[in-house]
């Protein structure tokens, strides 16, 4: 049996300049490490990430203090811990914190954890990481859902939905899909220099051009889909994510432009765009507490529509299971640090498939070099993966990753289902 000697922290940087932790965990001589993410637009819901709120050295945003738990107490309760033990790992470390949204330790602190953990049994039993999850065999690539236009909170222009995605639905192979989203996003840098837009991206790489209306960011979409030699909603299709908390005020979301309507309106809206740009997929399209509103959604779509719940679910095994029993959603977004733990995580994602939803793996837009969630996407078998444009090293990472893998499995790698 492989123990665990000894875990250690450091304060390390996020793809926001902002100081996140990095654990490493130790066994004999061999060690892993792993870098939590950080997210902007959060839901209420999620596991508390722990600062230093009154460090004025590193404007209250350094994690000092959980890098000190980390190093002064985990490091003790998990000595001498099977390290393939994942479950018993987690356990450890979510009763050491007794909350239910982990405020006392702090998300991050324990997922750096139990992340590092889960590296370190793969390097062990001297294997790839994404066959340490659940899945052993007849393992899945799964479609990238690419940000190639930025809004919301994660740029400065006057774009109300917060990202513009494609899908590449006719890819055969995950290096193909890259390829495809390739050209298009080079298309599309073409399209905003000739309308006079500026190029630069936002935190998740996508463009961030000065854009005030939704439909004019679509319409550059359809003609850099076309002129890339696909068909829109047939090779490639567009996909958004609204993040509709940000939007909602008073029970009335301001979603399609600076006014503020009523839900059966928004939903006649969401329609008429579902049909004109032949959009697939929606993520948070209602706020994390407007159950209804999603219901009427997934009903007006005849679940023909991959609707999204982020915000919603949050990662949380509990609020799925009442989005499920109200019939509010048909998939879910996957994201580590929003439940703070992989057992937790996977727990998710397998009653999420028993149900019949779609799991999209996702990073968050203060990201990290870690790639653990590339190799999460093929060891469980997911059918999509959110992690960026083709621009900055912390979103190319993943992508890089998920080719390898691709090429480790050779023959036997297969496309997910859409």
């Amino acid at each position: 049996m492989s123990k665990i000697n000894r875990v250690v922290a450091r304060q390390v940087y996020d793809s926001r300049g902002n100081p996140t932790i990095e654990a490493e965990v130790f066994s004999k001589n061999l060690s892993a490490s792993a870098i939590c993410p950080s997210g902007a637009s959060t839901g209420t819901f999620e596991a508390y990430e722990k600062r230093d709120t009154n460090n004025k050295k590193y404007i209250g945003k350094s994690v000092l203090k959980p890098v000190e738990i980390i190093n002064n107490l985990i490091s003790k309760k998990l000595k001498n811990q099977n390290i393939h033990d994942q479950e018993k790992i987690d356990s450890i470390l979510i009763k050491l914190d007794g909350t239910k949204q982990k405020t006392k330790l702090g998300a991050n602190t324990i997922l750096s954890v139990s992340m590092a953990a889960k590296k370190l049994s793969a390097k062990i039993k001297k294997i790839p990481l994404y066959k340490n999850f659940f899945v052993k065999k007849n393992f899945k690539l799964p479609y990238p859902l690419m940000n190639i236009i930025n809004g919301g909170a994660h740029a400065d222009n006057g774009l109300r939905i917060q990202e513009f995605m494609i899908r590449p639905d006719k890819a055969r192979s995950f290096s193909e899909s890259v390829r495809m989203c390739f050209l298009v996003i080079n298309e599309l840098k073409s399209l905003l220099k000739k309308n006079q837009y500026s190029t630069n991206v936002g935190d998740e790489g996508g463009f961030a051009p000065m854009i005030s209306d939704n439909e004019s960011a679509l319409k550059l979409i359809v003609q850099a889909i076309k002129q890339s030699g696909f068909k829109n909603g047939k090779d490639i299709s567009i996909c958004l994510d609204v993040a509709a908390n940000e939007l909602m005020k008073k029970e009335k979301y301001s979603i399609h432009s600076n006014k503020f309507i009523n839900v059966d309106q928004t939903i006649k809206k969401y329609l008429k765009l579902i049909k004109k740009y032949q959009i697939k997929s929606i993520e948070d399209p209602f706020s994390e507490d407007d159950w209804n509103a999603w219901t009427k959604f997934l009903k007006a779509t005849n679940n023909n529509t991959q609707i999204i719940g982020d915000d919603l679910f949050v990662t949380n095994l509990e609020r799925l299971k009442v989005g499920f029993l109200n019939l509010s959603a048909n998939s879910i977004l996957i994201k580590l640090n929003q439940i703070g733990t992989v057992t937790e995580t996977l727990e998710v994602i397998k009653f999420a498939q028993l149900i019949g939803f779609k799991t999209i793996i996702s990073h968050r837009s203060g990201d990290t070099e870690d790639t653990f969630i590339a190799d999460l996407a093929v060891g469980t078998n997911s059918n999509q993966i959110k992690t960026g444009s083709l621009a900055r090293s912390e979103r190319i990472a993943k992508y890089n990753q998920l080719i390898r893998i691709e090429e480790d499995l050779g023959r036997r790698a297969k496309m997910n289902k859409i």
